[in-house]
């Protein structure tokens, strides 16, 4: 249980890359055995702050001081904060997909006996692990035949397996189900009763009040404020507050002048078959969608709504296709992604950074990827045009750089689908299929996207939403569909879809 002793201070930390103070004196202090819940806008500087406290930047790097226990740190890499115990986990979990969970938990700190590694004691040592997360699998499974939720719980185990004191989680939930999502919430509620102080940074406001010892904004680079939620419960309004410096009254804002024309894309009887894992993936399905509407794709994770967004983009992952395809009145085959971009569709992933985005590149290369013909003069890109269109971009949708020469992974997740979004903007289409197009991103860049929603579709966009944010889908469809087992298990206007309903069909 927490007490009044704080097992980490942070003082006046400041942290500058070429252009941007990412931290300006930004302090933090973390009592024992609480779970301090870190939170603020994507680019407010909190996986920086981690990044600091975990030696990813290491001393030198940054001014300030951390002290441990009351100790002053000077940690120069990871190995140092894993030894002070401090152990962080990311978003985009760090496990070898081939190797067994055993040999995870113990990568890089082997139980051995002499030069030689002590393989049963390492399997016993892991069952105990495991036992400890809450997380029945045989320790002798590979990595690759577990979900993503019991991966995190692994990752999770490895932390625990080093003797952890301050445990990090970055985002832990963002790609989970709600079954997951409240099981690890558990899990950090029996981890806090052992003694093990965890620092939780989380877009998802619900669950951080429903979590959080104490709330610490940051906003800008800058400490704004932090909240203790044992004083009494704090409200989701305040925390929003003081994360964007302004009130949002509604996180959906309203479209009142809706326009809804013909129908723009339609698929009938529509099945798919995974090649790769040998079963059927779609069955009959058939939707549609209609000039001037969002229609939201409901449904449990594995449910078949990213297959079927692929299966439409022009198939990139080949599955076996039968039924019906019709763009703009006209039945076509799409049988790669630019056959799909030139037919006025275009697709943004659910995973930006593996399929969405080059990293290495900067802002300006990934907004004109999808489109190089329309910068290009005989065959060679124009340099001029190239910035010119980036900068366009860079300004309607607000994407915070210094430049759009920056690269994309310097940016925070919001400002990267920030430019994912003009990448598939710069194609010009007519319909646009976005893939939990809020995930991992703050409130703030939500309300911006949805408010850039909106104004899509007032321009005569078709958009179809696929989402695992029910709030998300309610609040900002016309219609919705819900995905069951790859079938379409009910469709719902706006006016009928309520949580009770959409989930009594997502499990039906």
């Amino acid at each position: 249980m927490a007490t009044d002793a704080p097992i980490l201070e942070m003082k006046a930390i400041t942290k500058e890359f070429p252009g941007v103070k990412a931290l300006n004196r930004v302090s933090f202090r973390v009592t024992r055995g609480e779970i301090h819940c870190l939170v603020g806008e994507n680019g407010a500087g909190k996986s920086t702050l981690m990044k600091v406290l975990s030696g990813v930047y290491p001393h030198g790097s940054y001014s300030g001081e951390i002290l441990l226990d009351g100790v002053a740190q000077s940690f120069r890499g990871i190995r140092d904060s894993e030894r002070a115990g401090i152990a962080i986990i990311y978003q985009e979990l760090a496990l070898v997909p081939e190797l067994t969970v055993y040999e995870n938990i113990f990568l890089g700190n082997e139980i051995r006996s002499g030069a030689l590694v002590n393989w049963n004691e390492t399997i016993r040592r892991a069952g105990e692990l495991l036992r400890r997360v809450r997380l029945d699998v045989n320790p002798e499974a590979k990595i690759k035949d577990l979900g993503v939720g019991k991966q995190q719980l692994v990752e999770i185990a490895k932390a625990l397996s080093r003797n952890v004191k301050l445990l990090i989680l970055d985002e832990p939930t963002a790609a989970l189900n709600e079954d997951d999502s409240a099981n690890l919430l558990n899990l950090l509620r029996g981890l806090r009763e052992q003694g093990v102080t965890c620092i939780l940074i989380s877009h998802k406001l619900k669950e951080v009040i429903s979590i959080a010892d104490s709330i610490t904004v940051l906003r800008d680079g800058q400490t704004i404020t932090t909240l203790d939620a044992r004083r009494g419960v704090i409200a989701e309004g305040l925390v929003i507050k003081h994360m964007v410096g302004r009130e949002i009254d509604n996180i959906y804002p309203p479209r009142p002048d809706k326009q809804i024309g013909s129908v723009t894309l339609e698929v009938r009887n529509w099945n798919a078959v995974d090649p790769a894992q040998g079963r059927k993936i779609l069955h009959d399905v058939a939707i549609n969608v209609r000039r001037g509407e969002i229609v939201g794709v409901a449904g449990l994770m594995g449910s078949g709504r990213t297959e079927l967004a692929l299966s439409i983009f022009g198939n990139s992952r080949h599955y076996q296709l039968a039924g019906e395809l019709y763009v703009q009145g006209q039945r076509r085959e799409l049988r790669q992604p630019e056959e799909a971009i030139r037919a006025g569709i275009a697709y943004v992933t659910e995973d930006r950074k593996g399929n969405g985005l080059i990293l290495i590149q900067d802002i300006k290369e990934n907004i004109t990827l999808a489109n190089l013909q329309a910068i290009a003069r005989r065959s060679i890109i124009d340099a001029n045009a190239e910035v010119q269109v980036a900068n366009g971009y860079q300004r309607s949708l607000s994407i915070k750089t210094p430049s759009v020469e920056q690269r994309v992974s310097n940016l925070s997740g919001g400002n990267q689908q920030k430019v994912c979004l003009g990448k598939w903007l710069f194609v010009k289409p007519h319909i646009l299929i976005l893939d939990e197009p809020t995930r991992g991103i703050d409130v703030g860049a939500k309300y911006e996207i949805y408010t850039l929603m909106n104004q899509l579709v007032q321009q005569g966009m078709s958009i179809i939403m696929i989402s695992s944010e029910l709030p998300e889908v309610l609040g900002m469809s016309d219609r919705v569909y819900v995905i069951s087992a790859g079938r379409v298990a009910g469709e719902l206007s706006s006016g009928e879809a309520t949580p009770e309903k959409v989930m009594h069909l997502a499990t039906n």
